[in-house]
């Protein structure tokens, strides 16, 4: 079976940043997944879990109600390994072009004074959220964003390097 194109990031080189992860063309219209990594993996800790729902609560809000972006959100949602998450969007942009957004989505954690949807009603799990924790986060985040803006590493996937066999068997080599 061939690993998905999410296994074949060199997940021992990639840094924080804003990443096309993969591109869907869905008859007459395109949407792109992006991976928004705030950690490096296997090499930082991660993100605290409650910390991270709170996290995918307040930014899917700000993320649906931008004026600007809000027609074009598909889904907001953390990644299983805790150290990022995804946004799906339709089209295909630059992840430059999620910069500000994304920054601003992040600084907006900060000043959050609740978690919207964390009520029994509206949440699966309304009682794991850690609001303050959420706010470290980003604050890291969106400070790391603006320090390394000019940095285009934070921008590129870094790709493994693939050995296919005479037989068509695809080997990954970090």
């Amino acid at each position: 079976m061939e690993l998905i194109q999410s296994f074949s990031v060199d997940h021992m080189q990639i840094v924080p940043g804003i990443f096309t992860s993969r591109v869907d063309y869905l008859g007459d219209y395109t949407v792109t997944t992006y991976d928004i990594r705030l950690k490096r993996p296997n090499r930082e800790p991660v993100i605290d879990v409650a910390a991270m729902h709170s996290l995918e609560h307040i930014i899917a809000t700000y993320l649906r109600n931008d004026p600007d972006w809000k027609d074009e959100v598909v889904y907001w949602g953390p990644m299983g390994c805790l150290t990022g998450f995804y946004l799906i969007l339709k089209g295909n942009r630059a992840p430059q072009e999620l910069f500000f957004l994304l920054r601003d989505a992040f600084r907006a954690v900060e000043d959050a004074t609740e978690v919207p949807g964390a009520a029994p009603v509206n949440c699966g799990h309304y009682l794991m959220h850690n609001l303050e924790m959420a706010k470290w986060y980003a604050r890291e985040f969106a400070d790391y964003l603006e320090a390394n803006a000019d940095n285009a590493a934070i921008f590129a996937y870094p790709r493994t390097e693939r050995l296919v066999t005479d037989d068509g068997q695809h080997f990954y080599d970090s």
